[in-house]
């Protein structure tokens, strides 16, 4: 036992020894004016560098906190995470950037950013592989997205952004709305028909203007007919004739062509 003990003593004391043999990992930014910390990190970041980006713009904001190039590297920074797809920080970074300039004559491209984080957040390969949209994906990132959307234009409605930023609201209604009605869908298809009628419900009430509505309004007729509830269906088909008298529900049905992605 002694013997173990003398050799792991002599096995520690070599290690240490050798650890302090290494040489030290230089900065090359060390004496970087901000300057030129600024420039090395757009420089990075429009080859397509953004970890190395990154680093540059934080080590930025770290040794020169107080500078004109600080607040733009808070805001570049942003963006450089939301390249390098980690929407987490990139989300993070913009609402840090919204809490200490408030009123920065940039603040509006910030609300611009945060909402596009949101609005492809999670998509992945995959998913652009596949032809997946936003409605069959979680919706809190739908949701984020449009208030992001929503804060901008509101609060800058000459901004430059808006204008996008209104017709990504427009996409961004008719896709919560798809999602209430695609899990209304797969309600239908498991015979859960009070289920599938509450989220069609939902859609309805709180998305009365977006296409999905039309999907909808035929699953509720549908629902309440398999219900047995036939003063609601009646109802629902009334309104359903009403608003789209030629719709092709009628004929079809929920019947619908699955992606090529859904086939195995």
């Amino acid at each position: 036992m002694r013997s173990l003990a003398v050799i792991a003593a002599l096995f520690l004391a070599t290690t240490l020894a050798g650890c302090g043999l290494l040489p030290e990992q230089k900065d090359e930014t060390s004496g970087w004016s901000a300057n030129k910390l600024y420039a090395e990190a757009k420089d990075a970041l429009n080859e397509g560098a953004y970890d190395k980006s990154i680093k540059y713009f934080e080590k930025l904001e770290s040794r020169y906190p107080y500078g004109r190039f600080a607040q733009q590297a808070q805001m570049e920074v942003a963006y450089a995470y939301w390249k390098a797809m980690e929407p987490a920080s990139a989300i993070a970074a913009c609402d840090r950037f919204i809490k200490l300039h408030p009123n920065h004559p940039n603040v509006d491209y910030v609300y611009y950013l945060k909402g596009l984080v949101t609005f492809n957040e999670d998509l992945g390969i995959l998913g652009s592989i596949s032809n997946q949209d936003l409605t069959e994906r979680d919706p809190k990132g739908l949701n984020e997205s449009f208030d992001a959307f929503r804060e901008l234009a509101t609060r800058f409605p000459e901004s430059k952004y808006t204008a996008d930023a209104v017709a990504r609201m427009k996409y961004l209604v008719n896709a919560m709305a798809s999602h209430e009605v695609h899990v209304a869908r797969y309600y239908m298809k498991r015979g859960a028909y009070l289920a599938a009628v509450n989220r069609s419900q939902f859609a309805v009430k709180n998305y009365p203007d977006a296409p999905a509505i039309e999907e909808a309004l035929f699953i509720m007729v549908k629902g309440y007919d398999l219900l047995g509830i036939n003063d609601l269906r009646d109802d629902a088909e009334r309104v359903m004739r009403k608003n789209f008298p030629k719709s092709a529900y009628y004929e079809r049905g929920l019947d619908r062509p699955e992606p090529w992605w859904k086939l195995w």
